[in-house]
């Protein structure tokens, strides 16, 4: 079980919103909406897909890698590697 059960209902509403600013945005193009109206909505989706993975990342933190520093040796290590090279994709993105 992963650390972000508990909350999977609410992580599959934030994406199904999400996904229909996607569809929106699809919308906007094809009816040849202002360009700074597009951007303005793309930043809105950049934001709110990016608080999704802070929250998946907080709670593989507290959950997955706290379990693994408990278990030690090289299960411990290859999580917080794992861990830190998620971090640095969300930091490029």
């Amino acid at each position: 079980m992963y650390g972000y059960s508990a909350d999977k209902d609410a992580y599959l509403k934030r994406l199904r919103r999400i996904e229909g600013q996607v569809r929106g945005l699809q919308r906007m193009v094809d009816e040849d909406k202002y360009c700074i109206d597009i951007l303005t909505q793309i930043s809105a989706v950049t934001s709110a897909l990016e608080s999704v993975a802070l929250g998946l990342l907080e709670q593989h933190l507290s959950h997955c890698v706290a379990q693994a520093i408990a278990e030690g040796g090289e299960v411990a290590t290859a999580k917080i590697r794992e861990a830190s090279q998620a971090v640095a994709r969300l930091v490029r993105s």
